[in-house]
C-alpha cells in the first residue's frame, strides 16, 4: 500500500509500471540489434537515394524503401533466428539473443511477419518490380540457409545486391529497362561486400563450422578478391555509362587505386585490419558513384 493514498496500487503491480515498460523498451531494443541495424538501414537509405535518382518521386521512393526495408529486416532477423544456437557456442554476448535482450521466438515471429509484408509492398512498384525485389529478397535467405557454410555462398550477395539495385528502375511505369552496368556494379558491390562482410568474423566462423567461400580460400586471398571485386565494381561506375565519364568519377575510380594498396601495405601486419578499411572506404566510394552519376534520370 502506498502511503497517503489506501486505494493504490504500489507502482510494480500496476499494469503498464516500469518493470514492464521496462521489459518492452529492452525487447525493443533486442529485436533492433538483431536485425543487423547498421547494414539494414544503409542498404535501404541507398536503395531510396537510388530510386530518387531514378525519378520515381516521393511516393514511389517511400513505396521502394519500405520494401526494402521489409526484405532486409526479414533476412537479419531469419539469420539471427538460425545462428542462435552457433552464437551461444562462440559466447557472442553482442548478439541480442545469447544476452537475453529478446528470445529467439520473438526474432523468429518479426522475421515472418516482416517476410509476409515484402510481396504486398513490392507491388506498390508494379509486378514486375515485385518479381525482382522478392527474388532478391528468397536470394538473400537462402543465404542464411543453406549456402552460407557452402562454396556457393557468395551467390546469394551476386544475386540480391544485382537485383536490389535494379529494382526502382524497374518499377518505374517506362523506360524501366535497369542499364548493364547498373546490375553489374550491383553484382560485384554484393561479391565485394560478402567477402569483407565475413573477414572479422572469419575465424569464430571457421570454429562452428561455417565454411562459406572465404573460409575455403582464407584471410589474404578474401581480402584481395573483396578489393578486386570492389575496384571492378568502381571502374563499372565510372566508365561503363555510355557518356564520358565525368571527372568526379575518374577521381574516384584513381582514389580506389591508391586506398586498396596503400590499405594492403599498411596491413601486413597480424592482426591489422587496415586492408578491411580499405575495403570499405572503395565499398562507400563505389556507394557515392552509384548515387551521383547522374545516368539514371
Amino acid at each position: 500500500m502506498v502511503t497517503g493514498f489506501p486505494d493504490a496500487k504500489a507502482p510494480s503491480d500496476q499494469a503498464g509500471s516500469p518493470s514492464r515498460v521496462g521489459r518492452a523498451i529492452r525487447a525493443a531494443g533486442g529485436l533492433i540489434r538483431a536485425c543487423h541495424p547498421e547494414p539494414t538501414a544503409a542498404v535501404t537509405v541507398v536503395s531510396v537515394l537510388l530510386a530518387l535518382a531514378a525519378g520515381r518521386g516521393a511516393g514511389g521512393s517511400v513505396a521502394v524503401g519500405a520494401t526494402v526495408l521489409a526484405t532486409q529486416l526479414s533476412i537479419g532477423w531469419a539469420n539471427d533466428w538460425l545462428d542462435a544456437a552457433r552464437d551461444i557456442a562462440i559466447g557472442r554476448t553482442d548478439k541480442p539473443i545469447v544476452n537475453g535482450r529478446v528470445s529467439r521466438r520473438t526474432v523468429g515471429i518479426g522475421a515472418i511477419v516482416a517476410g509476409l509484408a515484402v510481396v504486398p509492398l513490392a507491388l506498390l512498384s508494379g509486378p514486375a518490380a515485385a518479381v525482382v525485389i522478392t527474388i532478391a529478397y528468397v536470394s538473400g535467405l537462402l543465404y542464411d540457409w543453406p549456402l552460407k557454410a557452402t562454396v556457393l555462398s557468395v551467390l546469394p550477395y551476386v544475386v540480391s545486391f544485382g537485383l536490389l539495385v535494379a529494382f526502382p528502375v524497374v518499377g518505374r511505369p517506362d523506360d524501366n529497362v535497369p542499364p548493364w552496368w547498373l546490375v553489374t556494379a550491383g553484382a560485384l558491390l554484393g561479391g565485394g561486400a560478402h567477402f569483407a562482410n565475413v573477414l572479422p568474423d572469419l575465424d569464430d566462423d571457421v570454429r562452428t563450422g561455417v565454411r562459406g567461400l572465404p573460409h575455403r580460400i582464407g584471410r589474404g586471398p578474401s581480402t584481395a578478391v573483396a578489393a578486386v571485386a570492389l575496384l571492378a565494381a568502381t571502374g563499372v561506375l565510372a566508365f561503363g555509362p555510355s557518356r564520358s565519364p565525368s571527372w568526379f568519377a575518374v577521381g574516384a575510380f584513381v582514389a580506389a587505386v591508391v586506398v586498396l594498396p596503400i590499405g594492403w601495405y599498411v596491413g601486413r601486419a597480424p592482426g591489422s585490419r587496415a586492408p578491411f578499411r580499405a575495403v570499405l572506404v572503395v565499398a562507400m566510394i563505389d556507394i557515392v558513384l552509384l548515387l551521383t552519376n547522374g545516368h539514371l534520370s
